[in-house]
């Protein structure tokens, strides 16, 4: 029975809708991948878009909240009925100050820290929403920044140092989180993000205008400035050994208590003018000088700047924190023989920041891989999704992995043989933990810069878990200034590495 013209123009008409609606969704899926993938980052931050007046406006908008890992806000905006929308307030005032900065409202300026790196989640924007009702509406909200420090260990960092200059810095040698950053001098970042203009200005020039700019609050002692790191510089030397000229590694080094050099009538002089000398192991567990300098006699300038550069020293460390110092060592072609001796012991033109010396002993604690460091655990959008997540990538193959566990097999008796300079600390029990001191002169006047790194668990099976370093400045109030690192240094460093495995970061 032939089928009725009208019933088959029906059927035509049905099969164009249907493929016109299968075209438009082929459209929409498309698009939406568009914005939602490709162009997802340029939407978010373009300033030309049809939400131009966020930037216009950015002072009146809030600002998204900075927490911790351990979930403490340490940064967060609320209403502030006044001529501005919204105060930021910073909630444990200095704690943090060197890793948020500070949000300046009365100038239109972000300074320092999380603040200014990753502003452009923090500040109100386009968000990416995760279905096709909001990516059509193109709603704007603030993003969280969840950052990899704890605030427990940050807390127990501070009260470590006990008010006296200096810094410490806890690392994951693993995937190079920070977990704590802290350093004093500091200052409160809730009187800098005032609204009171003439108040802030008379603030900040407190800060800065001091007859040493490197004692500054507003400058991290952490990340930006840097110290001669005395004797935890060893490590360095010692990885060359193995790296470079093995054998002497098996040399007995003569008991001495001082070093002449050549081209100097000055000789070398162990510390308190001690005696010491033998095998490598021993001379890094009493920490020899008169050892360790001849040993950098005998590597040479070019092997040991080469080592040094492969840890990190004469670049800039690329953690995600503005500002931060590379440390120093000398070049070949600038060292002269007795500088060399003084500078394989950290000593000389060697300077290192607690950051650095942080990623020196993280860096043996994880077979010589030297992972990028970085306080940015992941962002949150304003609907509780994850928006971007953190991927730990290595920075530098600073030694190998026979070295590293050499090297961190002779740490080991900084602390377990009863002559090491830090086998008297209190380390926690059923742990081993690789360590060394540093005593270190400042060459600016008679007092001592005191070290000590040391990582923990540090047994050759055993996953590490933590990388402390911590200097006093002799510039400390109350510091003596013949002190040592073990006993300066060592009580920070115990405190916060048994605190940090205590928490099971």
């Amino acid at each position: 029975m032939p089928v009725p013209p009208e019933v088959l123009y029906m059927d035509k008409r049905i099969k164009l809708i249907a493929l016109g609606l299968v075209f438009c969704f082929l459209l929409l899926f498309l698009q939406l991948n568009n914005i939602q993938i490709i162009q997802e980052k340029s939407l978010r931050y373009k300033s030309t878009n049809v939400y131009d007046d966020i930037t216009q406006n950015v002072l009146d908008l809030p600002r998204g909240e900075i927490l911790t890992s351990d979930g403490t806000v340490i940064a967060e905006s609320k209403p502030s009925h006044d001529a501005y929308g919204y105060q930021r307030i910073y909630p444990k005032g200095s704690l943090f100050a060197d890793i948020t900065g500070y949000f300046d409202v009365v100038d239109g300026s972000i300074q320092y820290g999380v603040e200014s790196v990753y502003n452009n989640y923090l500040e109100t924007h386009v968000t990416a929403g995760g279905s096709p009702g909001k990516l059509i509406s193109q709603q704007t909200g603030t993003d969280s920044i969840v950052l990899t420090i704890n605030a427990k260990l940050q807390k127990i960092a501070e009260q470590a140092l006990g008010g006296r200059v200096g810094a410490v810095v806890a690392i994951d040698p693993v995937n190079g989180d920070i977990l704590a950053l802290y350093a004093n001098p500091t200052y409160n970042p809730n009187v800098l993000a005032s609204h009171n203009a003439s108040f802030v200005q008379e603030e900040a020039k407190k800060l800065e205008d001091l007859s040493d700019p490197a004692a500054s609050p507003l400058i991290d002692g952490a990340t930006q400035l840097t110290y001669p790191p005395g004797s935890t510089f060893k490590i360095v030397t010692t990885s060359t050994i193995y790296d470079y000229d093995p054998h002497l590694a098996a040399i007995s080094y003569p008991f001495l208590p001082q070093l002449s050099l050549p081209d100097s009538n000055v000789p070398l002089h162990n510390f308190d003018n001690e005696v010491c000398g033998g095998s490598l192991a021993l001379a890094l567990a009493v920490s020899c000088d008169t050892t360790y300098s001849q040993i950098g006699l005998d590597l040479g300038g070019n092997l040991m700047y080469k080592q040094a550069k492969r840890f990190g020293f004469d670049q800039v460390p690329p953690i995600d924190l503005p500002g931060a110092t590379p440390s120093v060592f000398p070049s070949p072609s600038t060292i002269s023989p007795p500088f060399l001796a003084y500078s394989a012991i950290g000593q000389g033109n060697v300077r290192e920041s607690a950051l650095q010396d942080a990623m020196v002993i993280a860096a043996v604690a994880n077979g010589g891989k030297l992972m990028t460091p970085h306080v940015l655990g992941r962002v949150i959008g304003p609907d509780g999704q994850i928006v971007y997540t953190y991927h730990p990538h290595m920075w530098l193959r600073a030694t190998t992995p026979a070295t590293a566990a050499a090297v961190r097999e002779l740490m080991l008796g900084v602390t377990e043989n009863p002559a090491g300079t830090a086998a008297t600390q209190t380390w926690p029990t059923g742990v081993q933990v690789a360590a060394k001191t540093g005593t270190a002169q400042n060459g600016t006047n008679a007092c001592i810069d005191d070290w000590l790194v040391a990582t923990a668990p540090a047994g050759n099976k055993e996953v590490p878990k933590v990388a402390v370093a911590a200097v006093v400045s002799g510039a400390s109030a109350g510091v003596v200034c013949d002190g040592t690192g073990a006993a300066v240094a060592g009580p920070v460093v115990s405190t916060v590495l048994t605190a940090a495995l205590k928490e099971g970061l």
